[in-house]
């Protein structure tokens, strides 16, 4: 992955993005979360791929202070700001993303989040991701990685946690008490073996939920929302964990909310594909949610509101 990013170019970003932006709109995706890794020139690229593919782009502009390869690093967190106060000025819709407790020391985490909250921007961060994480974080500050997010004051509404696959209950405990969402990618999860999201615990305690494609070569939401139910009836025995209500609002409210969005674009169902043959009008959110994949999607996205 880092060689890939390392021989990217604004030309390669312009039409790889394009290609994958137009691959997440055909399949209900209408608005993205980009969490960019590469350079000012290579975000701009990237805001013209989401604009020629028809998808809402929220630029949320990587911090890397050490790790990864050299051009993804900015020298100081002062010159990371500089650089997204570049992007918004050119009239970007932008929030901040310090990649991780690894990548980011809590002096920059610290600054990066008084930042986002002074300028009511959406600060989006990845935590307790991998077990290795956890103990690398335990090693350094003596705390595990939401619990430092706490410490260094960036949890919060504008904050959201990328997978949390690990959070133990003291963690979910922080994440509910201010109001932080959490954006889980269970396809991707499953793909890198990182475990499993603890749902039914996220779900007892009300923290916002919303989805992620993440790297997966697989981009479908309507697989994205199964996974959790999935996951949520092993961990508990249980069936219907989860409301159709409550996934379809995973896939949409939530996820716009955690982008800073009042608004998006909706999608088209087709009813008549074969997934939905002989399903009652009544039925079809609920066998949307339960046995379809993307190809059912017309165009666009809201499951919300299908077009028989």
């Amino acid at each position: 992955m880092l060689a890939e990013a390392g021989r990217q170019t604004p030309e390669l970003v312009r039409s790889s993005y394009e290609a994958a932006y137009r691959e997440m709109r055909g399949a209900g995706y209408t608005a993205v979360g980009e969490f960019h890794y590469l350079g000012l020139p290579e975000a701009f690229a990237g805001r013209e791929a989401a604009s020629a593919a028809g998808v809402d782009l929220v630029l949320l502009h990587v911090a890397y202070a050490r790790g990864g390869l050299p051009r993804l690093r900015q020298e100081s967190v002062r010159a990371y700001l500089t650089e997204v106060e570049s992007l918004r000025t050119a009239g970007l819709t932008v929030g901040l993303a310090p990649h991780s407790v690894r990548a980011c020391p809590a002096d920059w985490l610290r600054e990066i989040s008084r930042y986002a909250e002074r300028e009511e921007l959406p600060f989006h961060v990845h935590a307790d991701e991998q077990p290795k994480e956890i103990e690398e974080c335990l090693a350094e500050h003596g705390c595990r990685p939401i619990e430092l997010l706490a410490r260094t004051g960036c949890l919060g509404p504008h904050t959201t946690v990328v997978h949390a696959t690990h959070a133990d209950g003291t963690e979910l405990d922080l994440l509910a008490s201010t109001g932080t969402t959490i954006c889980a990618c269970p396809t991707t999860e499953a793909d890198l073996g990182d475990g499993f999201l603890p749902a039914e615990r996220i779900r007892t305690r009300s923290i916002p939920l919303c989805i992620g494609s993440d790297s997966n070569i697989r981009i479908d939401p309507l697989e994205e929302l199964r996974e959790l139910e999935g996951i949520a009836r092993r961990q508990t025995g249980r069936r219907g964990v989860f409301t159709t209500d409550e996934l379809l609002g995973f896939g949409t409210d939530t996820g716009a909310q955690a982008l800073g969005l009042e608004s998006w674009p909706t999608i088209e169902i087709d009813g008549s594909h074969v997934s939905l043959a002989g399903v009652a009008d009544d039925d079809l959110l609920p066998a949307l949610v339960a046995g379809c994949a993307a190809d059912v999607v017309v165009r666009g996205m809201n499951p919300v509101d299908p077009v028989v």
